[in-house]
């Protein structure tokens, strides 16, 4: 039932930015005291992210410790571990932190990846593995997200004001709440063969009447392009039968194995003639096919023909030359 009960707040003004996120300080937590109880997280990394993750580690702790939260690298388990210390004053800044390492761990660069420690950003890694059983289908589907040279990834950025890292079997997304959304819509409609190129245009047509205020209290559906997924039935080309001629008479019957054998002589031959036999016949073949790998090996280093050589000089000019030169030996 809707609630009858609709008054007005004598806090709720225009002047209240009711979207804004204001910065969390030390004299907001009003107790001074430390939290009752340590709170971690881990996540493992894959081996090929050891050597990045050792070499930026230091910066890692750094811009964590800024905001008092302790963070471990062990290269043993291959893991890494963030957990409250007793300065610690921002009960959500542990859930950044958490959110980093497991930016740090799907491939997403350091400097990228710290940026989720400010207020107004947000991440979300978006699972792809599970939609497509067939590995080729999904390579061909994950490429079309990314685009050629990256272009169609690109265009979403720039649409979604959101930074969008395609790794393995998940895809990383780091940006505004409301572009997060619209890439996990547009990623999980790409996984499920609908193209990426509808989305973007209905991105563009949405930006484009954000701009207009008239148009700000008014339904854009009618605005937005409608695609329909269409089955074209093909047709496949007839296969012309040939008409065979009638004939009372039932076909030859065909010759039996046996006789066959006994045609060529190899039914009176002993087992281990037989077995010679087919030895011989199959050294003949593999001499056959090594001739054949030898002449295409051979190609490579048969010379290209040249074409003979002429002078551009004239028995004219060779002559003059001559003269000239027996001259000045005189």
């Amino acid at each position: 039932m809707v609630s009858t009960h609709n008054k007005d707040k004598p806090w709720d003004t225009d002047e209240v930015d009711k979207w804004n996120i204001e910065e969390f300080k030390p004299e907001d937590n009003k107790s001074g005291l430390p939290f009752a109880e340590e709170s971690s997280f881990m996540t493992l990394f894959p081996k090929y992210r050891e050597a990045y993750l050792k070499s930026v580690w230091k910066d890692v702790t750094r811009s964590l410790d800024a905001h008092h939260i302790a963070c471990e690298l062990n290269l043993v388990e291959g893991s890494m571990t963030v957990k409250t210390t007793r300065k610690t004053y921002d009960p959500a800044v542990i859930l950044k932190a958490r959110d980093l390492i497991k930016l740090l761990a799907r491939s997403v660069p350091f400097p990228q990846a710290v940026k989720i420690l400010e207020d107004d950003v947000a991440c979300d890694v978006i699972k792809i593995g599970n939609f497509v059983s067939n590995k080729e289908r999904f390579v061909k589907r994950r490429q079309r997200l990314v685009g050629p040279n990256g272009n169609t990834l690109k265009a979403l950025e720039l649409l979604t004001k959101c930074y969008i890292l395609v790794q393995g079997n998940t895809v990383s997304v780091m940006g505004p709440y409301k572009g997060l959304k619209e890439v996990r819509r547009v990623v999980e409609d790409c996984m499920k063969n609908v193209h990426p190129i509808y989305h973007i245009k209905e991105l563009m047509i949405k930006r484009e009447l954000a701009k207009k205020p008239e148009l700000a209290e008014e339904d854009w559906s009618r605005f937005l392009p409608m695609f329909k997924k269409r089955n074209v039935a093909r047709k496949k080309p007839k296969k012309i039968k040939e008409k065979k001629i009638y004939t009372p008479f039932p076909p030859a019957q065909l010759p039996r194995k046996v006789d066959l054998e006994i045609e060529s002589g190899e039914y009176f031959l002993s087992k281990r003639e037989k077995e010679v036999k087919k030895l011989h016949e199959r050294r003949e073949q593999q001499a056959a096919k090594h001739a054949e790998k030898e002449s295409e090996r051979a190609k490579d280093f048969i010379a290209p023909k040249e074409t003979d050589y002429k002078s551009s000089i004239s028995k004219s000019t060779k002559s003059s030359l001559g003269d000239r030169k027996r001259q000045r030996t005189d």
